[in-house]
């Protein structure tokens, strides 16, 4: 019976640990190599490269960049007050003077917090009545009837809601309410192009509420959606174990780490998304710097809920940066793409001849120099992504999908995908 109690035990302690979602005993080396593609981005100091995320993402995770991070973050400081004193931006498509969107105030938001700071002063405030203000602009736009949607995104909006609430700022119940009303009914969501992404967001910014507690009005609700929110997400795994897909598993990771509702359902999900993620870590499939300032995070157990109360004196790793690698002295490969246009009149094919390992910009970029094709891109924290392509600029509720032909589409930004010899590539304008 001895025997059998101590089993009975152990089983027992399994159990309770298979209930949370706790992703632990990553290999170090792999997380390192993570963090030291970050440090290149953190010496591109121009404000259209700026990303506050990256300086969250490290704040959060196990590893530090030293002083950079400190020159980091007040280059951050000078050019988000410094936009609070241009005019809004003209639409002659001059990006590089554009206010920052919802979403970037809000990611510079949240970078504050990572650094123990509460938003403040006069500057402070103007900040805060701009993110405000963008809310409430949304919220009209969504309408009484919810029949109405976002200029931007719910993503944009749900990371808004989470930003003011970090800094015990809050917002009018009518305006949480839009957010609450849009995961209750779920369509709304789902026409983000990233509906796990979205959800994650959504389920921080309702963690954030009802940990600190912000709307009180609104508490059963919020505790609900929040419930709900966590089971569509688990139900977005796939096989292989990515909630959604592999590039939304980090936020998605971020909400259910932070957990208040263990179950077993929840304990096993995260066990094969962090066997999945080991895989892609070897696999280097992280490379875009705000994919990587995700999931930094995740790896050391954290999410930005944790920007509420942030551990600023936490030991960190010194992060060094990469040895070179030799160069290999050989003529690069060539390979052939086929780029194809539809969703537009006249349609569009082409074969584009490229060095092997070349990005998808890059293709797009040469077939513009060597051809009639002609494209145009908008800067975003994720990377450039296409607004116009043989001058057809897309419209308030369309959207150029990328797609490996015949119906695949692309997980990866035009900057991050690199396609293979005799691929082709269809850039389709779609509504939704």
């Amino acid at each position: 019976m001895g025997h059998l109690g101590a089993l009975l035990f152990l089983l027992g302690g399994l159990g309770a640990l298979a209930h949370t979602c706790e992703i632990t005993e990553v290999d170090s080396t792999l997380v390192e190599r993570l963090g030291q593609r970050l440090l290149p981005w953190m010496d591109r100091l121009s404000p259209e490269q700026l990303n506050p995320s990256i300086y969250v993402g490290l704040r959060l995770s196990s590893l530090q960049a030293g002083a950079k991070e400190a020159h980091y973050l007040h280059s951050l400081k000078l050019s988000y007050q410094q936009s609070l004193l241009r005019p809004a931006s003209s639409k002659d498509g001059n990006d590089s003077e554009a206010k920052p969107s919802m979403g970037q105030l809000a990611l510079y938001l949240l970078a504050l917090r990572a650094n123990c700071e509460f938003v403040g002063g006069r500057k402070g405030d103007r900040l805060v009545s701009q993110l405000k203000r963008f809310l409430e602009d949304e919220k009209v736009a969504i309408g009484h009837n919810h029949q109405g949607h976002p200029r931007t995104s719910y993503y944009q909006y749900g990371l808004g809601i989470l930003a003011l609430c970090v800094h015990q700022k809050r917002v009018h119940d009518s305006v949480v309410g839009k957010l609450l009303y849009a995961v209750e009914h779920e369509p709304p969501l789902l026409q983000d192009h990233f509906s796990v992404d979205t959800m994650a967001v959504a389920g921080m910014a309702f963690s954030c509420l009802e940990l600190s507690n912000l709307n009180p009005n609104q508490r059963d609700r919020i505790s609900l959606a929040l419930r709900r929110v966590q089971e569509k997400i688990l139900k977005a795994q796939t096989p292989e174990g990515y909630f959604g897909n592999v590039y939304s598993t980090p936020l998605a990771l971020q909400l259910l780490t932070g957990s208040l509702r263990p179950t077993v359902e929840l304990g096993m999900a995260c066990l094969k998304a962090k066997a999945a993620l080991q895989a892609s870590l070897q696999h280097k499939t992280f490379q875009n710097p705000l994919m990587i300032s995700q999931l930094l995070p995740v790896l050391n157990q954290k999410s930005y809920v944790d920007l509420i109360s942030p551990d600023c004196q936490a030991p960190r790793a010194l992060l060094e940066p990469a040895p070179e690698t030799p160069l290999q002295a050989q003529v690069p490969e060539s390979i052939d793409v086929v780029l194809k246009v539809s969703g537009i009149s006249p349609s569009y094919t082409h074969s584009v001849s490229v060095p092997a390992g070349s990005s998808l910009e890059d293709i797009l970029k040469n077939a513009q120099e060597h051809g009639r094709f002609r494209f145009r891109t908008q800067a975003s924290l994720s990377g450039p992504f296409l607004t116009s392509v043989l001058g057809k600029k897309a419209g308030e509720r369309e959207f150029w999908q990328i797609l490996q032909a015949p119906d695949t589409p692309l997980q990866q930004g035009i900057a991050d995908y690199r396609p293979k010899d005799g691929e082709t590539i269809e850039l389709r304008l779609l509504s939704w």
